[in-house]
This record gives C-alpha cells, sequence and structure tokens, in this order.
C-alpha cells in the first residue's frame, strides 16, 4: 500500500477541489492521501473534516488531515492542537525553521528542507536531531517537477545529500509529490523511481512511499487513544 502524505488542494495554495485529487489518487493506486492545509482556526478546521468525510466515502480512500506550519508561531499553535488533526508538516526553507522542526517531536514531517536554498537546508547535526525525534525528511517530487533545468540540477544535488545524510543517521525518509493540482499527482511507481534517482535504493525508495507513511499512519491512531500523553508517553 502507497501513501502521498503530503499534496494541496484549493482549501490552501492548491488548485484542484479534494474531490478531484482523491479520485486521481485512487486512480493512480494510492491508499491513502495527506492534505496539507494552512491552519485558519478551529472552524475552518472542523469545516475541513466534514469535506474530508465526505470525499474520502465518495472516492474510495483514506484521507488524513495535515496542517503545515510556516513559521515558529504556527508551529507552537498547531503543537498545542495536535490532537485534533492527523498529521503536522513544517513548510522548510529557513534554517532556523528546520531546526525547530527535527527538534520537535510532535512534527511528523519537515517539507523540502532545500527549498529555494543553495544548500541542502540540513546538516549532522539536524539530521540527528530528526533521527532522535523520528521528523520524516521529505523528498518533494514538485520541486524537481516545476524547476527550470539549472535550478533542478541544484535542487536534485541537495536532495541527494539529504539523503546521504538520512542513510547514514538513520532518519526516516518520506517521498512526497507536493502536488497542488490533480495534475501533478504520479503513479507510485515513478516515484518509486525519483526516490531511486536521489540516491536510495529500491527497497528504501518503496519504503518511503509505504512504511514511513504507514508509521505516521500509525501514529495517528494512537494519538487518538485516550492512554495517549505526548510523543512516547502514554498511560499504563
Amino acid at each position: 500500500m502507497y501513501y502521498d502524505m503530503h499534496v494541496h488542494s484549493a482549501f490552501s495554495e492548491g488548485e484542484s477541489s479534494l474531490e478531484e485529487i482523491a479520485t486521481q489518487a485512487k486512480i493512480l493506486g494510492y491508499s491513502g492521501i495527506c492534505f496539507a492545509e494552512y491552519f485558519k482556526g478551529k472552524q475552518k478546521m472542523l469545516e475541513l473534516k466534514e469535506e474530508i468525510a465526505k470525499v474520502s466515502e465518495k472516492a474510495r480512500i483514506k484521507i488524513f488531515l495535515g496542517f503545515e506550519a510556516r513559521n515558529s508561531n504556527e508551529l507552537k499553535r498547531l503543537v498545542a492542537l495536535r490532537r485534533e488533526y492527523d498529521v503536522l508538516l513544517v513548510r522548510g526553507y529557513d534554517t532556523k525553521l528546520n531546526r525547530l522542526a527535527v527538534e520537535t517531536p510532535e512534527v511528523d514531517i519537515l517539507t523540502h528542507p532545500e527549498y529555494e536554498r543553495k544548500d541542502s537546508g540540513l546538516n549532522h547535526v539536524l539530521v540527528k536531531e530528526a533521527a532522535k525525534n523520528n521528523v520524516a525528511i521529505e523528498i518533494n517530487f514538485r520541486n524537481i517537477l516545476i524547476n527550470n533545468k539549472h535550478s533542478r540540477s541544484a535542487a536534485l544535488s541537495h536532495i541527494s545529500h539529504n539523503v546521504m545524510l538520512c542513510k547514514k543517521f538513520k532518519a526516516p525518509v518520506i517521498i512526497c509529490s507536493g502536488a497542488i493540482s490533480h495534475w501533478q499527482l504520479r503513479d507510485p511507481k515513478i516515484m518509486i523511481s525519483f526516490a531511486k534517482l536521489v540516491g536510495l535504493d529500491l527497497h528504501e525508495a518503496k519504503l518511503s512511499l509505504s512504511e514511513v507513511p504507514k508509521r505516521i499512519i500509525n501514529q495517528i491512531y494512537e494519538r487518538k487513544s485516550k492512554k495517549w500523553i505526548m510523543p512516547g508517553v502514554k498511560e499504563l
């Protein structure tokens, strides 16, 4: 089973509706997807949950609700609301935010840490923190898809560097489309091939689209338990 844990709909910066993306993901063979939205208040969260429930039933695909923090203030607020939604992503690019993301155990995914940077956005210290706190480092397909030849080459180099660090220090790697349109979604086989291009072997590439997302999904269900207190802490 494969999962795309970072897609955007028209609710955030996306161009396609929830239903268009969910339907296309189902056609491509995904078992589940995560809509990454920007937090706009609890009322909007409730509206999203209702819409997701309807679309999930209609498209016959599992849909998770994620929020992507764009700065430290948003991250702080989303951590405080951690039990009220499924996946916490942090929008990578800024060095301080990248560091804060990997140091925060409530975070599930650090998205494209190399985004719009002249370096990879990570080093061995940050990747060690990601491994310790089980924060998955994203390989973002859209970051390659939309770039021109020169910036694409640089992005591939930076992503490959991050993959090398993650393999060395055993930090989880997750591959996501980052799609903002249903036309930007890609078949799981293409995503796996791309993961191999940036340094994962075939087995690791498959894990980045299956087992790593599944671990995040398992944490979602654990978090909904009354015994859950915080990451790594439960009532006996």
